[in-house]
């Protein structure tokens, strides 16, 4: 058999892997300055600033703000331009309800699958939180929160969970951002219990702590975006 032959049976589906288009990473770069918060909601966002920040030219700027639009990140005004989406109190409702529903499944799963050093990395985890938080580094706070319940999810075993809590893990923490402070130690007590719960490969118990425990940062959020 040729190479060609063999090509075309499946050497191909090898192929070497291309440099990311500019557009991605311009688009990667605003998205996480939306997520922390650096980039508000309601924020103009003028192409020529963001470009001169990025070091890039205009063109993959606006090419990132047309599919951030497309993904609700960001709003395109015609006549004014583009500006950071303002999340309606309904939004982050209806999301972080859903959050609340994989997430409690995922603690019992993670309870029921437990290992002892799954279990010792949640604790290194929960450390960092704690660290991050006497430090008021909320930016750490933020992202120790997003790897326990990533960790978490990671050890329930179940694939599908893991792509759905993907699929919602950077709105989640950009709604936590804000309430990350205010929640403060409550929100990583609440971690330790869930932790020993999950160490006692007590299901039952980690759901209803993971479920509580979310619906706290909920109740948190939605406060705040009442209060603005």
């Amino acid at each position: 058999m040729s190479l060609t032959s063999k090509l075309s049976e499946g050497i191909a589906a090898r192929q070497v892997a291309r440099p990311v288009p500019l557009r991605e990473t311009v688009y990667e770069a605003i998205l996480e300055l939306i997520i922390t918060g650096e980039l508000e909601p309601g924020q103009h966002l003028v192409e020529k600033e963001l470009a001169e920040a990025l070091g890039v030219s205009r063109q993959p700027v606006r090419e990132a703000l047309q599919w951030l639009q497309k993904d609700e990140w960001v709003d395109l005004r015609p006549g004014y331009g583009a500006f950071v989406h303002s999340p309606t109190p309904e939004e982050a409702d209806q999301l972080l309800g859903v959050r609340t529903l994989l997430e409690a499944e995922s603690a019992r799963l993670a309870a029921l699958n437990s290992t002892k050093d799954g279990v010792v990395e949640l604790k290194q985890i929960y450390k960092s939180g704690l660290a991050a938080l006497k430090a008021d580094d909320v930016e750490a706070v933020v992202a120790a929160n997003a790897e326990l319940h990533a960790k978490i999810t990671e050890m329930s075993g179940n694939k599908v969970l893991n792509e759905l809590a993907a699929q919602i893990n950077r709105r989640v923490r950009w709604y936590h951002t804000p309430v990350a402070k205010s929640r403060g130690k409550q929100a990583w007590d609440e971690h330790s219990a869930l932790i020993d719960a999950i160490a006692k490969k007590d299901g039952d118990t980690a759901s209803s702590l993971m479920r509580e425990h979310t619906e706290h940062t909920r109740k948190s959020y939605l406060d705040h975006s009442t209060e603005d």
